[in-house]
């Protein structure tokens, strides 16, 4: 289906698809399988629901649930009400959580039964939604019978109007909302359908946690394309190649990371050699082993680039073998622009190093409640990336490090300031300083330094305890080093480029063996 073709919303897309294919299986997770016409009927209902709660068009509706068949109704019901999603990591804390859905205004959220406790720690409104909910005809939904016919009129939706506030960590501690539309999630669909050659007859498989964006646009590629989408409860590298031969898949979308603890696995040719995937996108690919992922595989692995902010902005074609092994994130989609640019925004030419930038229909609105920091972002239309790349003769792009202060943790993004913010709350903590550490299967790991108040003792395992009371797991640093004091800038700044040495875990307490590493 081509971008002229998806009409004016995600939920008109839902419609259409219902109306051409509604036989055919549209989600599927275990032994689940929802039609595209269920599909349709079942995200009405929740609409319809969501109304009689007094939710509103542009209201927000924060959605944590895990992984399976509830998760995109509850997307797509929103959708249809008009409403605005705010995804809520599973692993989110009171900290983190607070500040979410205060900052979104949320007016309600759908959530696991699980989350009750940490929700109602929060103050916010939540309706449980017990596995199945949502998905299963004859069962109860959120607390009221969605068997029943939805009521009232159908809520008139555009491409302007917002369908998430996806909340993706900062360079300046909390969180940031990026405003995504309709016109965002389409686009996105249909650049991604067209980019993997989807039809009806493919198969796509997802395995991250759905609060990411990879699920959702798995989803709404799936729409476009008219094919199903299998959902995995969570990533596991020992059963992954099991699931994608016995459920037939023929497409999947995986970080960096993932594929390197795949290689990890003990080989299993049968398993591995006896699918049918014909090809796999994947952000991050190591170059050193993306030879060996095909070899091992025996399917093309290609990379694509993307944020939150801007949706599916480089890719590398699936024909294009002598990209292997280079390093390259590809080049523009159709319908964006890229180039590279100096300190000043000056653009720079090919094989100079720069900030990466792009443009083009398909991008955020800019950050909810931030006009500050998306004036920052968003320059004479184009958006600041914040990565380092180069442009090659061909016209691929390079990436080669990062400006901002980020960690990229198994397919994570932790903002260093937050996890710095946390530490300074600990009584016994004067100033902390936290940064990457390079790791073979995460990417990157936390370290934090600690700068204790004068005469104060602390053990590091309690250090890191009172971040994970505070913070998702995720972004609990791993290694503790404890300095007297740090190097400073004369802006009275920490220099954290001085604290970076050869080998950065020794003289740290690690985390995971709880223990010194001398």
């Amino acid at each position: 289906m081509t971008e002229s073709l998806l009409g004016p919303s995600l939920g008109h897309l839902m419609r259409t698809r219902a109306t051409s294919d509604g036989a055919r299986a549209f989600l599927r997770c275990g032994e689940q399988v929802v039609t595209f016409a269920e599909a349709d009927r079942r995200t009405d209902q929740v609409a319809a629901w969501l109304l009689a709660q007094g939710v509103r068009r542009g209201d927000r509706v924060g959605v944590m649930l895990p992984n399976g068949l509830d998760f995109p109704l509850a997307w797509l019901g929103i959708a249809k009400a008009g409403a605005v999603m705010v995804p809520l990591n599973t692993q989110y804390r009171a900290h983190d959580l607070a500040y979410t859905l205060g900052d979104a205004g949320a007016r309600l959220v759908l959530a696991d039964p699980a989350f009750g406790p940490v929700l109602a720690a929060c103050g916010a409104t939540a309706h449980s939604v017990a596995p199945g909910q949502l998905a299963l005809p004859g069962q109860g939904g959120i607390g009221v019978a969605l068997d029943a016919a939805p009521t009232g009129g159908e809520i008139v939706v555009g491409p302007d109007d917002l369908l998430n506030i996806q909340y993706t960590s900062g360079t300046t501690g909390d969180p940031k909302g990026c405003m995504l539309t309709h016109e965002y999630w389409l686009l996105l669909a249909a650049r991604a359908a067209r980019f993997a050659g989807m039809t009806p007859e493919d198969v796509a498989l997802t395995a991250q946690p759905f609060y990411y964006m990879d699920p959702q646009w798995n989803v709404a590629m799936c729409l476009a394309a008219g094919c199903s989408l299998v959902i995995l409860p969570r990533f596991s590298a020992s059963t992954f190649w099991r699931s994608v031969q016995a459920t037939g898949t023929t497409f999947f979308y995986v970080l960096g990371t993932m594929p390197v603890f795949l290689l990890k696995q003990p080989a299993d040719p049968a398993v591995e050699r006896g699918h049918r995937v014909r090809f796999v996108s994947c952000s991050g690919i190591v170059p050193q082993l993306h030879a060996a992922f095909e070899e091992r595989w025996g399917v093309p692995w290609r990379e694509a680039f993307g944020m939150t902010e801007t949706g599916v902005d480089l890719v590398v074609p699936v024909d294009d073998v002598a990209s292997v092994g280079s390093g390259a994130v590809g080049r523009p989609v159709e319908g964006k622009e890229a180039r590279v640019v100096d300190a000043t925004g000056h653009p720079l030419g090919e094989g100079e190093v720069g900030e990466l930038c792009v443009r083009g229909r398909g991008m955020m609105r800019g950050y909810w409640n931030k006009p500050e920091a998306t004036a920052e972002r968003l320059r004479d239309g184009w958006l600041h990336t914040g990565d380092l790349a180069w442009r090659d003769a061909h016209g691929y792009y390079h990436l080669v490090g990062r400006l901002k202060d980020m960690i990229r943790r198994g397919g994570e993004n932790i903002s260093a300031v937050e996890v710095e913010g946390v530490l300074a709350e600990h009584p016994a903590v004067r100033a902390a300083a936290v940064l990457p550490v390079p790791d073979e299967l995460r990417g990157e790991e936390v370290k934090a330094f600690v700068q204790c108040q004068e005469g104060v003792a602390v053990d590091p395992a309690d250090l890191v305890a009172f971040v994970r009371d505070r913070l998702a797991a995720f972004k609990v640093p791993r290694f503790i080093e404890f300095v007297d004091d740090f190097p400073r800038t004369p802006s009275e700044r920490v220099a954290k480029h001085q604290l970076v040495r050869e080998d950065p875990r020794r003289g740290s307490w690690d985390a995971t063996i709880n223990a010194w590493v001398t």
